[in-house]
């Protein structure tokens, strides 16, 4: 391969930032590598020889697609009309680190994607050896692994085996996050760029739901919403109570036994909270024992303005064209006017939709696997 070739796979990750020598290398043959093994979808779909659920499955993301550019203003721009096969569970590995007693992640800087508040690797070991590194230094950290991530763009992203774990929903959710990425990104700032792609997310998947899901599949995404909700609300009130304790006067090992004391307390009220739940091992990796800053940083880039971009939604009327226009608005303010109009917004926010008929929170199944990065 090319030295330039090389450098602009690298240039396009924004999941992959900071390239340096070895770093730079891992994230340039971990790209090459998946652009060599695409397959175009449309081939795929003509030969006889394609294992018939793999066909089926190909049809539905299609379809998701569709729906995405036309019902979503989401741009089509040659993104998931191939496929890859993978050898692993996951694309990319992020890794997340803050300070002991800190809710300040730490960033890596990046020419395109600005800085970003996790750093991506193609391959497991890479990832948790990085973050030994950090952990040995001090740092709380965290090391998730990615189903898909965006190129922003900039290629032409493929459909990956990964994606294939998933039930109907959660992947027409998935498609919709990273295409919002390519729709709008905020060089700098995680949390906005996260939170308007889960908003759409999250938006785009109910639409979906009521135009096509199975009353099954509508009962299931709502359940899997209704639960998400309750925690993070749990989730959001101890990231408060912690940034109260860090910022006290106390000495290091008072705070220290006081953040332990609070992440104790929030593994218990979990498992209170999941005792009248069927299935819930999704959300048992969020509350795991290595539960702390670097984790409770990365699920809050995902959600914390998700209630203000779906006030937005609400005063576009629906319309995601005029949302997109807004939010791309909101991307153009500077930092401190954007959060403020943020807050505003986000004391607006709509209340979540009720259950679909014969629908409750205690019965059902959740989601296989365990919460993926999708930064994606």
């Amino acid at each position: 391969m090319s030295r330039l070739r090389a450098l602009l796979c690298c240039l396009l990750l924004p999941s992959l930032s900071g390239c340096g020598l070895g770093y730079y290398w891992q994230a340039a043959r971990g790209q090459l590598a998946l652009t060599s093994a695409r397959e175009p979808v449309a081939e795929l779909l003509a030969r006889d020889d394609t294992d018939p659920a793999l066909r089926e499955w190909l049809r539905q993301a299609g379809a998701m697609l569709t729906f995405a550019h036309a019902e979503l203003a989401l741009p089509d721009n040659g993104s998931y009309r191939h496929y890859v096969e993978l050898d692993r569970d996951y694309v990319v590995w992020n890794v997340f680190a803050a300070p002991a007693l800190s809710l300040q992640p730490r960033e890596w800087c990046y020419p395109v994607a600005g800085c970003v508040s996790y750093r991506g690797y193609f391959r497991e070991p890479a990832a948790r050896e990085f973050a030994a590194g950090l952990a040995a230094q001090g740092d709380d950290v965290y090391v998730a692994g990615a189903l898909a991530y965006s190129t922003l763009g900039k290629l032409r992203d493929p459909l990956l085996s990964t994606m294939r774990r998933l039930p109907p929903e959660r992947l027409a959710g998935l498609l919709f996050h990273e295409l919002a990425h390519q729709r709008l990104y905020l060089p700098g700032d995680t949390r906005f760029n996260e939170s308007y792609a889960s908003a759409v997310e999250r938006a785009g998947v109910e639409r979906w739901v009521q135009a096509f899901g199975t009353p099954v599949e509508r009962c299931r995404h709502w359940r899997w919403q209704a639960r998400a909700a309750r925690l993070r609300d749990m989730l959001a009130a101890t990231r408060s109570a912690l940034a109260a304790v860090y910022a006290a006067a106390a000495p290091a090992a008072a705070r220290l036994a006081e953040k332990q004391r609070l992440l104790d307390r929030l593994r218990r009220d979990y498992q209170a909270l999941r005792a009248g739940w069927d299935r819930p091992p999704y959300f048992d990796a969020w509350f795991g024992e290595a539960l702390n800053n670097a984790e409770l940083i990365a699920l809050d880039a995902y959600d914390g303005d998700v209630p203000a971009f779906r006030a937005l939604l609400v005063a576009s009327a629906g319309d995601f064209a005029e949302f997109h226009r807004r939010a791309e608005a909101l991307a153009g303010l500077p930092a401190e006017t954007r959060r403020a109009r943020l807050a505003r917004l986000a004391a607006r926010a709509p209340a979540l939709p009720g259950p679909p008929p014969g629908c409750a929170l205690s019965a059902g199944r959740s989601p296989p696997g365990r919460p993926a990065a999708s930064a994606d």
